[in-house]
C-alpha cells in the first residue's frame, strides 16, 4: 500500500487548522475541566497545619531522619566513654532552729526562727571561708590537679595547633601558692551544691569529683568544719561577752560601793539611824507611841464610863460592887447573923446576953460593907483618871515625835535619792552577775543546733557520664534535630510530591498515577514488563487506570497518535509508553509503538528486538516501506518499529515528509500509535512529534524532577501548539496516605498470583 505524500514541511502554514494524519480537521479536543475543591469543601488557608502532610514528610524522609539520629547517638556514646568518669558523694545535714536545752539559759547569739535562717545556713555553707578552710586542712592546694580526659586531651591538642601569635599572653596574677589555693577553693565550690529536702530541716550536700574517696572525704571534712565553726562562732560570741560583762561589773560594783559611802556618811551627818531597810528609830518610836496611844485611848474610854456609871449609881447598886467577892461575903455573914439575931428574938427577950453581941456584929458588918464600896468608887474614880492621864501624856508624845518625823523626813530628801541609786546599782551588779555566770556556763556546755544525719559513703558508680541518659538524649535530640533537617530539605526540595500541585500549578488534569516498583534481585526484566507478566499487579493495574482515563479525555475517545515525553531524562517516559501500549494490546486493540527517542532509544532493550534497522532507516531513505522496520513482539497485538542506529541530525529526521507520512499510515492500519519521544529541555525533538501527533502526554516523576523543568516543559510545549493531554505521575512511593488504594488493595491481590495465558495466537505479521 503506497504512503501518502504530504505536501513539504516547508509549505506547513501554522496559522492554518491543524488537521489529522489522513487530511481530515482534526478532532477538537473537548475540554478537561478540573473539580473546582472549593464547591465541595472550603480551601484551607494557607497558613494552617495539615498533620497529614506533616506525617508524609517524616515518613518519606525517615531514612535521613534516622541517620541523624544515629550520627547523634555515636557522637553521645563516643563522648560519653572519651570523658573521664565523674563520682557524686552526698551527706545529709539537720539544722535546727535551736540548740538543745541543757539548762534553762538565753543564747547570746540572736537566733531566727524565719527562713532567712535557713538561707544563712546554706550560703555558709557555700562560702569562700568555709572552703578556704576544708581546702587547707586537706592540702588541696599542694595536691597536683587531675589528669585531663582524653576529650580533653584531644581539644588541647587541636588548640596547640593553632599559630603562635593568636594565642594571648597569659595575664600577671597572683603568686603560685595563693592561686594554687584560690583554684583549689574555686574547683571546690564549683564541684559542691546545696540541695536544701523541701518541707523539713534537712539538707543534702552533693560533692563531684573524679576521685570517689576524694569526693566522700571532702564532704565529710566540709560537715565537720561547719559544725566546729558554728561553736566556734557561738563560743567567740560567748567570749565576747563575757569579757563585756566582766569588764561592766567592775565598773557597776565600783559605782555600787561608791554610792554606798555616800548614804552612809551623809546619814551619820544628818543623824539619821535606821534600823532595817527603809526603817529609823524616830519612825519606830512614832509607831510605838501610836499604837500605845490608841490603847490608852481605849482604856479611858473604858474608864470613863465605870466612873460615869458610878456617878449615876447611888448605894451599892454598881456592876463592880456587887461583882466584889468581899462584898458578896460580907452579905452572906450578914444574912446569917441577921437570921440568928430573929431567931434569939424570938426565943428571948431584948435583955438576954446573946441578942447584943448578935446586933454589934451585924452592925460591923454593915460598916465593913461601906467601906468596900468606898473603896471600891475610889479605885473606878482613880482608874478614870490615870487613863485620862495617860492618855494626854502619850498624846503630848506623839505630838512630839511627828514633829521630829517631819524635820528628819525634810532632811531624808536626799537619803532617798541616795538610797535609790544605791538600789538600782545593786540590781544592776546583780543581773550582770547572773548573766555573768549563765554565759560561762553555756560556754562551757558547747551545744551545737547543727548535727550530721547520714555521713558521705564512698559512691561505687560514677554520677556522669551516663551512658544511658546520654544515648537517650541525643536519640531525642537526633530524632528533632532529624526531623527538622528532613523538613528543611523537603523545604529546599523543588519537585512535585502531591497530585494537587501539580495540577495547580500546570493546569493540566493528572490522568495517571504510577507507584514505584522496587527492582527484585536477579531480575532482569524491564519493569514495563512486569504489567504484562503479572495483570493483576499494581503496576499492570495503574496503567489500566491511566488507559481508562485516556478514554475520558477527549470527546472522541482517545488519541489516535499519541506521543509519550517527559521534561527531563530518567523520569519514566519509554517505561510509560511501553506499559500503556502493552495495556492498549491487551483491551484487544491493534498497536504500533514507535521509539521516536533518536537520541538515546531503549524500547529494543526492553523487548529484546533488532536495532540494526529502525526508524532511522526509513527517515534517512535507506528503506521504502514501513512493513520492513516494524516488528513484532511476544505480546499479542503489538508491533514496534525501533529507533535504528543512531543519526547525527535527529531533528531534521524527525521534521521531515516521510515522518508525517509513517503517522498518517500507521494511524490508518493500526487502532492506537503510541511514540516514545525524547525529553523536552533542551531538544527541539518532542515539540515537532507533539505537533505531528493527536495529543501529547507528559510524564512527572514525583519528588525528583525540579518544578521549574516541568512548568518550562509545559510552556515550550504551549508555545509550539502541542496539545497537551494530560500528565502522569509517576515513581509515586506507595505508602499508607499517600493515594495509598493500589497499596491497600492491590498489593493484597498480588499474593494470588497473575492470570492464567489468554492462549491468543502471537501476530507475527506486520499490518502495515
Amino acid at each position: 500500500m503506497a504512503i501518502y505524500s504530504p505536501p513539504p514541511a516547508a509549505d506547513f502554514d501554522p496559522s492554518e487548522p491543524r488537521r489529522d494524519l489522513i487530511g481530515h480537521p482534526a478532532r477538537a479536543p473537548a475540554p478537561v475541566t478540573l473539580p473546582d475543591p472549593r464547591a465541595t469543601e472550603p480551601e484551607p488557608e494557607d497558613d494552617e497545619i495539615n498533620l497529614r502532610e506533616l506525617w508524609s514528610v517524616i515518613v518519606k524522609r525517615r531514612g535521613t531522619i534516622l541517620l541523624f539520629a544515629l550520627i547523634a547517638v555515636i557522637a553521645a556514646s563516643t563522648a560519653t566513654y572519651l570523658t573521664t568518669p565523674i563520682y557524686r558523694a552526698s551527706l545529709t545535714l539537720q539544722i535546727d532552729r535551736e540548740d538543745i536545752k541543757i539548762v534553762k539559759i538565753e543564747e547570746v547569739t540572736p537566733v531566727d526562727s524565719g527562713q532567712d535562717y535557713y538561707q544563712t545556713h546554706y550560703a555558709l555553707l557555700k562560702s569562700r571561708s568555709l572552703a578556704q578552710r576544708v581546702a587547707t586542712q586537706l592540702g588541696l592546694a599542694d595536691r597536683p590537679p587531675p589528669p585531663p580526659s582524653l576529650l580533653a586531651r584531644i581539644r588541647s591538642g587541636l588548640t596547640g595547633w593553632l599559630p603562635k601569635a593568636s594565642q594571648a599572653a597569659p595575664p600577671a596574677g597572683p603568686p603560685a601558692e595563693t592561686a594554687r589555693l584560690d583554684g583549689a577553693v574555686s574547683r571546690l565550690l564549683g564541684n559542691l551544691t546545696v540541695e536544701p529536702v523541701r518541707n523539713s530541716r534537712l539538707v543534702t550536700l552533693h560533692y563531684t569529683s573524679p576521685d570517689p574517696r576524694e569526693a566522700a572525704t571532702l564532704l565529710n571534712t566540709l560537715a565537720s568544719s561547719y559544725i566546729n565553726l558554728n561553736l566556734e562562732r557561738r563560743f567567740e560570741a560567748s567570749a565576747y561577752a563575757r569579757d563585756f560583762l566582766q569588764e561592766r561589773l567592775q565598773q557597776v560594783k565600783a559605782r555600787l560601793e561608791d554610792s554606798e559611802r555616800e548614804i552612809v556618811a551623809f546619814a551619820r551627818a544628818q543623824g539619821i539611824i535606821t534600823i532595817g531597810e527603809n526603817q529609823n528609830i524616830v519612825n519606830q518610836r512614832l509607831a510605838a507611841t501610836s499604837t500605845a496611844l490608841s490603847a490608852a485611848e481605849q482604856r479611858r474610854t473604858i474608864a470613863e464610863a465605870a466612873y460615869r456609871q458610878m456617878r449615876d449609881t447611888p448605894g451599892q447598886g454598881l456592876n463592880q460592887v456587887l461583882d466584889s467577892r468581899i462584898v458578896e461575903n460580907l452579905k452572906i455573914a450578914k444574912a446569917r447573923l441577921e437570921a440568928e439575931y430573929r431567931e434569939n428574938q424570938l426565943r428571948h427577950t431584948a435583955a438576954h446576953p446573946d441578942i447584943a453581941p448578935l446586933r454589934d456584929q451585924i452592925a460591923e458588918i454593915d460598916r465593913q460593907i461601906n467601906r468596900e464600896v468606898a473603896l471600891i468608887r475610889a479605885a473606878i474614880t482613880a482608874d478614870y483618871e490615870i487613863a485620862q492621864a495617860e492618855e494626854t501624856l502619850l498624846r503630848a508624845n506623839l505630838e512630839q515625835l511627828q514633829r521630829e518625823v517631819l524635820e528628819q523626813q525634810d532632811r531624808s530628801i536626799q537619803l532617798n535619792i541616795l538610797r535609790r541609786e544605791v538600789d538600782t546599782n545593786r540590781e544592776l551588779y546583780n543581773g550582770l552577775l547572773q548573766r555573768f555566770k549563765e554565759v560561762g556556763v553555756a560556754a562551757g556546755i558547747g551545744t551545737n543546733n547543727i548535727s550530721v544525719v547520714d555521713a558521705a559513703r564512698v559512691p561505687n558508680s560514677p554520677f556522669k557520664p551516663s551512658l544511658r541518659r546520654n544515648v537517650l538524649l541525643a536519640l531525642l535530640l537526633g530524632l528533632l534535630g532529624g526531623i527538622g533537617l528532613a523538613f528543611l530539605l523537603e523545604h529546599l526540595d523543588d519537585t512535585f510530591k502531591q497530585p494537587d500541585d501539580v495540577e495547580k500549578r500546570l493546569n493540566l488534569p493528572v490522568l495517571g498515577l504510577i507507584p514505584l516498583i522496587p527492582h527484585k534481585r536477579g531480575d532482569a526484566r524491564p519493569i514495563a514488563l512486569v504489567g504484562h507478566d503479572d495483570p493483576r499487579s499494581v503496576f499492570a493495574e495503574s496503567y489500566r487506570s491511566l488507559r481508562t482515563a485516556l478514554e475520558f479525555s477527549t470527546s472522541s475517545g482517545v488519541p489516535r497518535v499519541l506521543t509519550v515525553t517527559s521534561a527531563t531524562s530518567g523520569e519514566g517516559k519509554s517505561t510509560t509508553a511501553l506499559s500503556l501500549a502493552i495495556q492498549f494490546a491487551q483491551a484487544g486493540k491493534k498497536v504500533l509503538l514507535i521509539d521516536a527517542d533518536l537520541r538515546k532509544p531503549s524500547l529494543h532493550r526492553a523487548l529484546e528486538l533488532d536495532n540494526h534497522v529502525g526508524l532511522t532507516n526509513l527517515l534517512a531513505g535507506e528503506q521504502e516501506r514501513p512493513v520492513n522496520i516494524a516488528q513484532p513482539t511476544h505480546i499479542p497485538n503489538l508491533f514496534v518499529i525501533p529507533a535504528g542506529p543512531l543519526p547525527p541530525n535527529p531533528a531534521e529526521l524527525l521534521s521531515g515528509s516521510k515522518m508525517l507520512g509513517l503517522l498518517v499510515l500507521a494511524a490508518e492500519k493500526f487502532d492506537q500509535v503510541l511514540l516514545d519521544s525524547p525529553p523536552i529541555m533542551g531538544l527541539a525533538d518532542a515539540l515537532i512529534l507533539g505537533n505531528l501527533c493527536d495529543g501529547t502526554l507528559l510524564t512527572v516523576a514525583m519528588g525528583d524532577t525540579p518544578r521549574g523543568h516541568v512548568q518550562g516543559a509545559c510552556k515550550r510545549l504551549r508555545g509550539a501548539r502541542v496539545h497537551l493531554v494530560g500528565t502522569i505521575l509517576n515513581k509515586l512511593e506507595a505508602r499508607a496516605g499517600a493515594y495509598g488504594y493500589y497499596h491497600g488493595y492491590y498489593y493484597h491481590a498480588d499474593t494470588y498470583g497473575a492470570p492464567a495465558p489468554d492462549g491468543k495466537k502471537l501476530t507475527t505479521e506486520s499490518p502495515i
